[in-house]
């Protein structure tokens, strides 16, 4: 028999509240935060195959960390009812509470975090964070990367038939084609 282990999950929710940055007695910098993820709802059918009122749809809660990096641009661009998928792993601890009982609880450890929101949705803080992001990276992106390199081609010049890298802007979601 194979020995698999695989432990992976994708997560797409609503932020319950404002990213807490933290730091451990180590030094490395970790937010907290809690994801409402809303459960699907089973339609019911009538006898005559006509859709039932459907039930009110419940939620799912589930604490998240996110360390160095991950947690900065979690804290930065992301608050309260924010929406956002992260991808990560479960883990179960455990502790001993005041009483003496062991207590065990889940968290979900992020490896990834993703806007979900429209620029029209969230306020403009995803507009202002993709910006944020940009303006960082190309600060600190080599400009033309291995040019230096012997064999190995310039990413900088580019062949004839491609426009310089520029794509058409699209100023609003609803011109999505999709």
């Amino acid at each position: 028999m194979a020995n698999f282990n695989m432990n992976k999950v994708i997560l797409g929710g609503r932020l319950t509240g404002d990213p807490e940055m933290k730091q451990s007695q180590s030094g490395i910098a970790f937010a907290t935060f809690s994801i409402a993820v809303n459960r699907r709802v089973a339609r019911q059918q009538d006898a005559n195959g006509m859709p039932v009122q459907n039930q009110q749809p419940t939620a799912d809660f589930f604490n998240c960390t996110a360390f160095r990096g991950q947690a900065e641009f979690i804290c930065r661009y992301f608050h309260r009812a924010s929406s956002i998928c992260i991808v990560g792993q479960v883990q179960n601890n455990t502790y001993t509470d005041q009483q003496g009982n062991k207590r065990t609880y889940t968290n979900i450890v992020v490896d990834e975090a993703y806007f979900v929101d429209a620029k029209s949705e969230n306020g403009g803080y995803q507009q202002q964070g993709a910006q944020d992001y940009q303006a960082n990276y190309q600060q600190s992106a080599p400009q033309q990367p291995f040019a230096q390199e012997g064999n190995i081609p310039s990413f900088a010049s580019q062949p004839d038939n491609v426009s310089g890298g520029q794509f058409k802007e699209i100023n609003n979601d609803d011109d999505l084609p999709f």
